[in-house]
């Protein structure tokens, strides 16, 4: 059987077999709807409020602000339906170079609402300029939702949080934050940062799909989600995701213990590849900011465009090497992402961009096998 080199850990990332572990019960004998008032159902209750309780000790903030949801797609839709619906927000400022579960949602409710849709200006390094931001957001005294994300998904460029938070209170805006590249990645600690709205997704730290988190200041008053029963605190109604949900409490728990020696090593080997690559193919350009304002598991790299590198991906799959070419709904796809035509500023059709992300479990080794097989392609 052919080697399979995988290096999209930014889409998702293997279940960890701890993880795995700690569902089974759920999956098997502890099968109770928590809703029921019997053994079975109190056992699973537990279960969930357990994962409450530890979810929010690990990102330092209290049990009551944590909803579980489906994962980050619903997280984010469900904050910025929130801030315009529930707090009165009518303007939105986002970003050129948000996740499509952010700029589609935004432009739904705003084309809904009839609600000016800002666009924060990207500076040639790929972050957010702060100074544009201030000015939009001193442009008028109605209230403004600010959308940014933490941690780009497809260039790894980390947003200053707490500059953006003070921004936010000094003109009263509500900020969500797209934080699900970094839950699980960074030590967030709530207490500190002054977000209303937070998402973070099990699968992109070794916890399961299908579960996420959407954290709530306990100073916003939002109706709920989903109308039906009682669940999540009348937030969310719904039978809850209940080994799912076990599951993104144990990866969380894992991943914050195992922080210090996985970031290091996974630093490493993100900039041993840019080291190598570099060296060995040439006319290749990385996209986005380098060094510690960058998050340590992508890297990405636009190649020039030629008749061999127009179906690279297609190759190094071919080769048994998995990347993207951005996000993980545009994997595979021939057409250059938002977020690289965002950057260069819509230059970039001459270069065809390839994300590499990685995890605890990818290797030099890997790494050297990937770079000879690209010389090869290329």
């Amino acid at each position: 059987m052919k080697q399979r080199i995988y290096f999209d850990n930014a889409a998702t990332t293997a279940l960890d077999p701890e993880v795995l572990e700690a569902m089974m019960p759920y999956l098997t004998e502890r099968f109770g709807n928590p809703s029921s008032v019997y053994s079975y159902g109190r056992e699973s209750k537990m279960g969930v409020e357990a994962a409450r309780k530890s979810v929010a000790k690990l990102l330092g903030c209290k049990p009551g602000e944590i909803f579980f949801t489906s994962g980050g797609t619903e997280s984010s839709n469900a904050a910025i339906v929130a801030a315009v619906r529930d707090l009165g927000c009518k303007r939105i400022i986002t970003s050129p170079i948000e996740h499509h579960a952010t700029m589609h949602a935004t432009e739904a409710i705003a084309k809904e609402r009839n609600l000016p849709l800002l666009m924060v200006r990207i500076l040639p390094n790929g972050h957010v300029d702060l100074e544009h931001l201030e000015s939009l957001l001193a442009a008028s005294e109605d209230k403004t939702l600010v959308t940014l994300m933490h941690a780009n998904n497809e260039i790894g460029n980390l947003l200053p949080v707490a500059d953006v938070c003070e921004l936010c209170e000094t003109y009263g805006a509500i900020f969500h934050c797209d934080m699900v590249q970094t839950i699980g990645h960074y030590p967030i600690d709530f207490s500190k940062l002054k977000v209303h709205f937070a998402s973070g997704a099990g699968h992109k730290f070794h916890g399961p799909k299908g579960v996420g988190i959407l954290y709530v200041n306990e100073n916003v008053q939002a109706k709920p989600l989903l109308h039906g029963g009682a669940q999540e605190r009348n937030m969310r109604a719904g039978t809850e995701n209940l080994y799912g949900i076990v599951g993104f409490a144990k990866a969380l728990e894992l991943a914050m213990a195992r922080y210090e020696e996985d970031s290091q090593k996974i630093r490493e080997l993100r900039d041993y590849l840019c080291r190598k690559l570099t060296a060995e193919i040439s006319g290749l350009r990385c996209n986005g900011e380098e060094g510690e304002s960058r998050l340590y598991t992508v890297l990405n790299v636009s190649f020039p465009r030629t008749a061999k590198s127009e179906m690279l991906l297609f190759a190094l799959d071919m080769a048994g090497v998995c990347v993207s070419g951005g996000s993980a709904c545009s994997s595979g796809a021939s057409s250059v992402s938002h977020v690289i035509k965002a950057l260069h500023n819509g230059q970039s059709e001459e270069m065809i961009p390839v994300r590499f992300s990685f995890c605890r479990h990818n290797t030099s080794e890997e790494i050297d096998l990937v770079v000879e097989k690209l010389k090869e392609l290329l």
